[in-house]
């Protein structure tokens, strides 16, 4: 009854000034040499990276320096003078030059890669069996609602009451105006009905 096992830690690069320090002894060695070693950076590159390309530029640079040391080899005296020599020389100073810019680039970038993430995070260790599980938000008991940021509000000054007039006097409808008026005839009429009785009674 083995519970689950844990991931292997992520391997940490050396640190930046030793680093720096393996660069500057590996091209000064392929520089005093003349060229004749820089083979070295490319087979410490190739070790480090574990890439197919590196182990491949590693034989052609191998390649590359036998031959340039045949063809210097060709000339007769202590200096050079045929065209073979020539092309030696040139061949050995090349690879010198091209070894050195893609050693430094290469391990820069692999080394970049390694201490700042270009790589997926490893999972941290799962619980085995008999160990408390981490709750799982379920679908139905949580959801998200989108938050609007909130900008503030600019307090804004109080306005003064604006003033209220009354509301202009309704009309009567015409029909009412007549009812009124006839009304008004009648209690007229009724009116002078009575002074006139009152008037023949004295």
């Amino acid at each position: 009854m083995h519970g689950h096992g844990y991931t292997q830690p992520v391997k940490q690069p050396p640190p930046t000034a030793w680093l720096v320090f393996l660069r500057v002894l590996f091209v000064a060695i392929s520089i005093f040499s003349i060229g004749l070693l820089a083979w070295t950076m490319l087979l410490r590159l190739a070790i480090v990276t574990r890439k197919s390309l590196d182990w491949g530029l590693l034989v052609a640079a191998l390649v590359a320096d036998f031959l340039a040391l045949v063809l210097v080899g060709t000339e007769s005296g202590d200096e050079v003078h045929t065209v073979g020599g020539w092309t030696g020389m040139a061949l050995l100073l090349g690879t010198l030059v091209a070894s050195i810019a893609y050693y430094l680039a290469a391990d820069i970038r692999h080394f970049h890669q390694l201490r700042y993430g270009g790589y997926a995070p490893q999972p941290g260790p799962t619980p085995g069996y008999g160990f408390p599980q981490p709750a799982s938000p379920s679908p139905y008991t949580a959801t998200t609602v989108p938050q609007t940021p909130q900008t503030p509000q600019k307090p804004q000054p109080p306005q003064p009451p604006l003033p209220t007039t009354p509301p202009p006097p309704q009309r009567p409808a015409p029909a009412r105006i007549d009812q009124v008026r006839a009304e008004l005839d009648e209690l007229s009429d009724y009116l002078r009905r009575q002074d006139g009785n009152h008037e023949g009674g004295r």
